[in-house]
């Protein structure tokens, strides 16, 4: 059976869709079946891997319809590589989906026999914690927890890991959290080195080893359609990004 991850933090702008494109890509590369499903309303990983933002059916038609994952899934250019886009409906999922009684499992039922199918699947959630990302949270199997080095990221992730010790006691007590992957790393800087230290030392959840710098070719690749493996493939990015799929595979 394959494994589900949610890439989550409830703060914004700190590297979640960007690590689950990716990444995604990179474990697709290896020749594992990988699917990659955007629950994000910004619709910025369907859009990053050329799709239209009005594509049907999608995430939401999964969350609020009769549409299984399976079905709303389709290729993603890269081989091995599915994905279930995003549209701009999902916005009003967060106001729909609590009038569903049991809403918080509709994403884990809509998996079903896409569990069997993928490898992996990673559910791009968006920048808040409400009814979506519950959902993908319920439906995980592992969190991974992408976090900007800067000092500011740090109090969100504290407080998106007490979230975390929620989830697990009232709605899913099988979650696991994967680790933190530290992300827009900038190595000539004091800050993101002070960042790292105070992760590695005194957070209580493991950090990967991998570190993703702040990449010009990694910004810039999601204008193209592609991910940056393919769009430089020699890049400091692509190859952190390789290495990151590289440690998360090694976790079985």
């Amino acid at each position: 059976m394959g494994l589900v991850y949610a890439i989550a933090n409830q703060k914004g702008g700190v590297g979640k869709t960007t690590t689950a494109v990716n990444m995604s890509t990179c474990v697709a590369r290896d020749g594992r079946q990988t699917l990659l499903v955007d629950l994000d309303a910004q619709c910025n990983a369907t859009v990053a891997l050329g799709f239209d933002r009005d594509r049907t059916p999608s995430s939401y038609d999964c969350l609020t319809g009769d549409v299984s994952v399976a079905e709303a899934a389709r290729p993603a250019g890269p081989d091995n590589l599915w994905m279930v886009p995003a549209n701009a409906d999902l916005a009003g999922a967060s106001v729909e989906l609590p009038r569903i009684d049991g809403f918080e499992t509709r994403l884990r039922e809509g998996l079903g026999p896409v569990r069997e199918r993928f490898s992996y699947t990673l559910l791009d959630c968006p920048p808040s914690l409400g009814p979506v990302a519950v959902n993908a949270l319920v439906a995980a199997d592992r969190v991974i927890v992408p976090v900007q080095a800067e000092y500011l990221a740090l109090e969100g992730l504290v407080q998106f890991l007490d979230t975390l010790k929620l989830m697990r006691r009232e709605l899913n007590p099988d979650l696991d959290l994967a680790g933190v992957v530290i992300t827009m790393y900038d190595e000539r800087t004091r800050l993101s080195h002070d960042v790292e230290r105070e992760l590695r030392e005194h957070l209580p959840a493991p950090v990967f080893r991998t570190v993703i710098p702040r990449s010009i070719r990694v910004a810039e690749a999601p204008s193209y359609g592609i991910p940056v493996g393919h769009h430089d493939p020699h890049s400091a990015g692509a190859e952190a990004y390789a290495a990151f799929a590289e440690e998360v595979r090694a976790l079985g």
